[in-house]
């Protein structure tokens, strides 16, 4: 198995009405995945109970089956539509790491 995790930062220009319904929408949109890309195991994305110790807003935890399974979620096309219209618009910054589990 392989595990996806992503930390990203939300623009800082964002009201934090906005930050909210971004991330749920985020979550909505990644989580909604299961099922719909072949190789996706499960899907969590993290969006409440930031401390204030934190340097991230929200984070993705991806487990895929393997590598080429990875490869595959890169390029879904349901998975570049939620990358596109829900993720990059709104972040500044972000930060992977995927490994084998």
């Amino acid at each position: 198995m392989v595990k996806h995790i992503i930390l990203w930062t939300l623009n800082p220009e964002l009201t934090e009405e906005e930050k909210s319904a971004v991330k749920k929408g985020i979550k909505e949109g990644l989580e909604g995945l299961v099922d719909k890309v072949p190789g996706l195991i499960d899907v969590n994305v993290q969006i409440d109970g930031r401390l204030a110790s934190s340097t991230a807003d929200l984070m993705l935890d991806c487990t895929l089956e393997d590598e080429e399974a990875l490869k595959v979620y890169a390029q879904h096309p349901e998975h570049l539509a939620v990358a596109n219209t829900k993720v990059r618009p709104y972040t500044v910054q972000r930060a992977c790491l995927d490994f084998e589990a």
